[in-house]
């Protein structure tokens, strides 16, 4: 008797600490996002601003010997190319400061290869300040990219080159406001002008920049970037320039070399960069980098050959509809300014967007959950409606297989599902269906692999009024913090 009642005791304890434990949030799963990389997810979309020398060379990569007298826009306006990119949807702007042939867009002091020596306002010019300060005023943020390749500077490829890359850096640093991220190119070494030298200079791309040392400068200046490259340390590379990345995408990564060996910028197995690695060692979400032209700086000869609507929508199903940010790059022309024709194919596909996400077809729809974590209202189902990024629905720790049903206020046709994984507490879900009923019967019309950030689903046109998701499979239970349905164009 001693014993059964010794038992019962402790059962009662253990069922109370289990029923108070599915109470309290469900603890992290995996690598977790920092408030930096929260704040950059969120953006979604951004554009890639490519001009420099090139822009008037009809280059794509410069070969370090362009005279600055080259450099000379008819008409360069900073107001134009960013309130552009604001009335199109995109919420930041990243400036090639200085691309391969280190042509600098400012007047640094540690070079005589800038704007301070070209014809563009007698030398007396400044894009990078420019659009710095038209990014202000139309509430854009603004990013650098500094290639670390630098193919006019004779201290290329010696220790010295370093200390002058970081020089640099620390000027667009802490001359231009807030920086949003800084872009790091994985293009380095090979052939270049290097101050008259006309070579070919090869570096271990893994020791030679002392990323680490280079990655703490960004911090103390400008602690909310996010930095970008191959490896991160807080965004990666996509794997390729085609503008997608794979239905399955984990923001969590873990960088390998080409043959298995030590990963460096530059210098990675690019295929994993578009479905990052599961259960991954860091969270380093992909960010998808494309041009609207066949080129990333403007050439005339493309100006036909911009992008139709159906590939920029492609385009963002298959980045940010798989969690992953959108780069897309808008390269100034010869005037300094966006041409003609991508300015016309922005419009079109705002427009899309517009037309398309506008109604949430969700509204005064109700919804119910196969489980509640601890059937407690915070975590009710009805969380992933109420628009508040700060409250999801959870299930107890033991539940990897969920659903919820909705029902909507009346029939209606919809073709495709948002569905946003409360990331705070990392990435989850493996898999997931929808179903639609019908006559009493449920039909899958969609089977889609990981969530993440940001998952749209879509699916051929169907109509009904009670719709359901069943979260299968996932690493840990599910923590989804919004819903939505749309009928997209």
């Amino acid at each position: 008797m001693k014993l059964f009642k010794f038992s019962l005791f402790f059962f009662l304890v253990f069922a109370v600490t289990l029923l108070y434990a599915q109470k309290t949030a469900p603890k992290p799963y995996g690598a977790t996002p920092s408030e930096r990389q929260l704040k950059w997810q969120e953006m979604e979309r951004y554009c890639f601003l490519h001009f420099t020398v090139n822009t008037f060379t009809d280059r794509e990569w410069g070969l370090g010997d362009e005279k600055e007298s080259v450099f000379n826009p008819t008409n360069f306006d900073a107001d134009q190319i960013v309130s552009t990119i604001a009335k199109n949807g995109f919420k930041g702007a990243i400036l090639t400061c200085k691309h391969h042939d280190g042509f600098c867009l400012w007047p640094s002091k540690y070079t005589e290869h800038s704007v301070k020596n070209s014809p563009w306002k007698n030398g007396k010019g400044d894009v990078v300040k420019e659009m710095s300060d038209a990014c202000k005023k139309y509430g854009i943020k603004f990013g650098i990219y500094l290639s670390p390749w630098d193919r006019n500077s004779a201290l290329y490829g010696k220790p010295e080159y370093i200390t002058y890359y970081r020089n640099q850096l620390r000027e667009l640093l802490t001359n231009y406001g807030n920086i949003f991220e800084v872009w790091l190119d994985g293009a380095n070494g090979g052939d270049g002008y290097y101050g008259g030298a006309n070579e070919k200079r090869e570096i271990d791309r893994n020791t030679y920049y002392d990323w680490a040392n280079t990655v703490s400068i960004i911090r103390k200046l400008q602690p909310n970037a996010c930095v970008f490259s191959d490896i991160g340390p807080d965004a990666r590379w996509c794997g390729n320039e085609s503008g997608y990345v794979k239905d399955s995408c984990w923001a969590a990564y873990t960088a390998h070399g080409p043959n298995g060996d030590k990963p460096g910028i530059g210098y990675t197995k690019g295929e994993e960069g578009e479905t990052g690695t599961l259960n991954g060692e860091a969270w380093i979400p992909a960010e998808v980098d494309v041009s609207i032209r066949p080129g990333w700086f403007y050439h005339k000869s493309e100006d036909s050959k911009v992008r139709s609507m159906e590939s920029l929508k492609e385009i963002y199903f298959k980045s940010v509809g798989n969690g992953a940010n959108w780069i897309l790059n808008l390269p100034p022309d010869r005037t300094g300014q966006i041409n003609t024709n991508d300015v016309k194919a922005l419009d079109e596909f705002q427009d899309y967007l517009r037309k398309s996400f506008s109604n949430n077809l969700l509204q005064g729809a109700k919804v119910k959950a196969s489980e509640t974590r601890g059937n407690a209202r915070q975590f009710a189902a009805s969380n992933v409606l109420d628009n508040n990024n700060k409250t999801y629905w959870a299930v107890n720790d033991a539940t990897t297989t969920a659903s919820l049903t909705f029902t909507l206020p009346k029939d209606n046709t919809f073709n495709c599902f948002e569905i946003k994984e409360y990331i705070k507490l990392g990435q989850r879900i493996q898999s997931f269906t929808i179903e639609v009923e019908k006559d009493g019967k449920w039909n899958q019309v969609f089977k889609g692999s990981t969530a993440g950030s940001k998952k749209l689903a879509k699916f051929d046109d169907v109509k009904a009024s009670k719709v359901r998701i069943t979260f299968s499979n996932s690493l840990a239970c599910p923590v989804i913090e919004s819903v939505r349905l749309f009928k997209v164009l």
